[in-house]
């Protein structure tokens, strides 16, 4: 029986999502991974990961339409969400808009600091 706790990772940056799965399984993760919020929204639904990595900034629905749809969904609201994003910008601009939500569990600027990283991960899933 696999034990492992799953992460999906929520990343429109192809060579970011292979680094975090390799970073994720190197140290005894499962991983899932989806390009944009609505494949993300989907695969958090259907598969009920134990913790999401979410970029803000993606092609298609947006970080930040995909954290209102978890928090929404009894499926998915219990998930924390790690946000990794490039733009401080973006980062402000989420935390401006969510002020009505709970906040997500983390955030990273990239480029992320695996030790940080991995830490916090570990401090809520284990």
């Amino acid at each position: 029986m696999n034990n492992k706790k799953t992460i999906l990772i929520v990343e429109d940056e192809k060579d970011l999502v292979e680094w975090l799965t390799v970073f994720f399984n190197e140290n005894g993760y499962n991983v899932i991974s989806a390009y944009d919020g609505a494949d993300g929204f989907s695969k958090a639904e259907q598969q009920k990961p134990d913790l999401i990595t979410l970029d803000i900034s993606m092609p298609g629905e947006s970080g930040v339409k995909m954290y209102h749809k978890l928090i929404k969904s009894d499926a998915t609201k219990k998930i924390p969400v790690v946000i990794i994003t490039g733009a401080p910008g973006d980062l402000k601009s989420f935390i401006a808009k969510v002020k009505t939500f709970p906040e997500p569990a983390g955030y990273f600027d990239k480029p992320v600091d695996r030790n940080s990283l991995l830490d916090k991960v570990k401090d809520l899933i284990g």
